[in-house]
């Protein structure tokens, strides 16, 4: 009797252990992200007894911020798609729902200060967030695409950083709550952000990522000459160029966007490779996960399993089109690799945290993210990308005094015309700006998303050399 006393004492103290260990772990490892998950009904219920902190752009302009019981967006629909919107009656999206720990202040770091402040009656204030965003780069971004179905995306290749997220159309944050049935049926989807989870087939801008494959696989590709006769068929597939471009080199092949070259780099590399390539560039991946602080609702980029790609399939894959799917900060970060040596710098969007008093509680660190390819690569296919501004199918990116790498895209897809594409970054010499920009059923790459991206990289250097001012 005694020794199944015994037994069931070290049952008990061993569950006693284990719940324990659990119960630690979920606390040191999930804590920080459960307080913050926007469906924590303990937020909610602080959210009445708390100043929301203010969110403001890298140079202080204020995107959101709380007045009178209320939560008022400046900016409109301008930075609605980042910034998101906090409702009673409809939660909250964006960043507004993803820092919504820090500015409740209720980050591990607030817990002393927010209760000194209920012990002295004072109203609780949640801490400020100021963003790698620029507001006028945003703003002209929206400009930009105005009337149209798109979306743009600017970022600093060299550390991550989003300048710039826009989406088309987009909504009133101000007016949520009294039209938000209304906004949800609209057929354009305005509450839809293009920029981080849609899925479009990216075109010949894939086509930087069948180059670097390719010459992973045999540096010597680089000097290949590839005779383009207008299409290439494969197991009865017929892939058609625009035209047919003769002989042409390796990089002329890239400038010109030759079809037939791309699809038949990806037969000879094959489908396992391919699907490799693209993984390194990000694809299958999403850039936060595993991260304290998930920003917002992501669609990474994808393509067929190579078990399931079939040799018609592998040559359309290899030129963007088969079942490949992108959204713009995919694409975004494909120019980022090849802007920055090889290496895809992990996108971030909060510079820093900031305590009522301005004290500095998080500041963001750029980490590298994937490395996509290596430097030897990245830069054979920049002067590709050079020369394709210069002389080729992206001559309408080009700005005077600035070498401009870029690649067109004209994507077919099965609901209308083709979707227009850039992506691109500048200098080419020493890059400080990535951009993509998508135009749905738009046509041309060349023709009309070319010159959205050119405007959005001449100012956004002009901006970079700022700092912030906040």
């Amino acid at each position: 009797m005694k020794q199944n006393i015994q037994r069931l004492g070290y049952v008990v103290l061993g569950c006693f252990v284990v719940v324990s260990l659990y119960l630690g772990y979920v606390s040191v490892f999930w804590g920080p992200r459960l307080n913050a998950h926007p469906y924590n009904r303990r937020l909610i219920a602080l959210e009445a007894r708390i100043q929301r902190g203010s969110i403001y752009d890298r140079q202080g302009v204020i995107l959101a911020q709380s007045k009178e019981g209320r939560r008022y967006y400046p900016l409109g629909e301008l930075a609605a798609h980042p910034v998101g919107f906090v409702s009673a009656l409809y939660g909250k999206t964006g960043l507004e729902a993803a820092l919504d720990a820090y500015l409740l202040g209720q980050a591990p770091g607030d817990r002393v200060r927010m209760f000194w402040d209920r012990l002295r009656g004072r109203v609780p204030v949640g801490n400020d967030v100021v963003l790698t965003l620029d507001a006028r780069l945003q703003r002209l971004a929206m400009q930009l695409l105005a009337g149209r179905r798109g979306a743009a995306v600017v970022l600093n290749p060299r550390t991550g950083a989003i300048l710039a997220m826009a989406s088309s159309p987009g909504f009133d944050p101000n007016r949520i709550e009294e039209n938000y049935q209304a906004v949800q049926r609209e057929k354009e989807a305005p509450l839809f952000n293009r920029a981080t989870q849609s899925a479009y087939p990216p075109g010949s801008t894939f086509k930087v990522v069948t180059a670097a494959a390719a010459l992973a696989a045999e540096r010597g590709t680089a000097k290949r000459v590839f005779d383009c006769q207008g299409s290439i068929t494969v197991d009865g597939f017929v892939l058609r160029d625009t035209v047919a471009h003769g002989r042409v080199s390796f990089e002329r092949a890239l400038v010109e966007s030759c079809n037939s070259t791309f699809a038949l780099l990806g037969l000879e590399l094959g489908a396992q490779r391919l699907y490799r390539a693209a993984r390194s560039f990000g694809f299958e991946q999403n850039p936060w996960e595993n991260t304290a602080t998930p920003f917002w609702p992501y669609r990474p980029g994808s393509l067929t399993p190579p078990e399931k790609m079939s040799r018609p399939l592998l040559a359309s894959s290899a030129i963007g089109q088969g079942e490949v799917l992108a959204n713009p900060l995919q694409m975004a970060l494909v120019a980022a690799a090849i802007a920055n040596g090889g290496v895809i710098m992990r996108p971030y969007f909060v510079e820093r945290v900031l305590d009522p008093s301005g004290r500095v509680l998080y500041r963001s660190e750029p980490r590298t993210w994937v490395k996509a390819t290596d430097g030897e690569v990245a830069e054979i296919i920049k002067k590709a990308m050079v020369a394709a501004v210069r002389e080729g199918t992206g001559r309408e990116a080009s700005l005077p005094g600035v070498n401009v790498a870029g690649k067109t895209g004209s994507a077919q897809n099965p609901h209308g015309d083709a979707h227009a594409w850039f992506i691109g970054f500048a200098p080419a010499e020493a890059p400080r700006v990535a951009v993509a920009v998508i135009i749905e059923n738009g046509g041309s790459g060349g023709i009309v998303a070319a010159p959205v991206a050119r405007e959005l990289l001449a100012l956004a250097l002009s901006l970079s050399g700022e700092g912030n001012s906040r």
